[in-house]
């Protein structure tokens, strides 16, 4: 498992204006899905979701710069993925994205996010 995230961190870590695809033959690729969010203090975040056929979800996003790789992880509602210390949070239509790191009081680094219709 290590193995295979280190792969997958490694793939969306590339820095170049066409990422190469990310294969792991393990886990086979079932849907891939592109959601842009606006945020209430004005920034926007893309995030590609990826689901795969032995049931597991991922969600690409940037934070700080940074291409990261988020794995679902089990939520009371909504769906909630995390990668480092951070958690990616959606409920519907609606986001946020949470420093796990920071002061138990801080405001979601992006609040009220709004999966923009198609």
């Amino acid at each position: 498992m290590k193995k295979l995230l280190a792969l997958m961190l490694a793939a969306f870590a590339a820095e170049a204006a066409h990422a190469m695809p990310l294969t792991v033959p393990q886990i086979q690729t079932a849907s891939t899905q592109t959601t842009r969010y606006d945020c209430k203090d004005g920034k926007s975040v893309s995030v590609q979701y990826t689901n795969t056929r032995n049931h597991q979800s991922f969600a690409a996003l940037t934070v700080d710069g940074r291409k990261l790789l988020f794995v679902n992880v089990i939520a009371g509602s909504g769906a909630k993925y995390v990668a480092d210390q951070y958690t990616w949070w959606t409920k519907g239509p609606q986001a946020n994205l949470y420093d796990e790191m920071a002061a138990k009081e801080a405001p979601p680094l992006l609040a009220d996010c709004a999966a923009r219709k198609k």
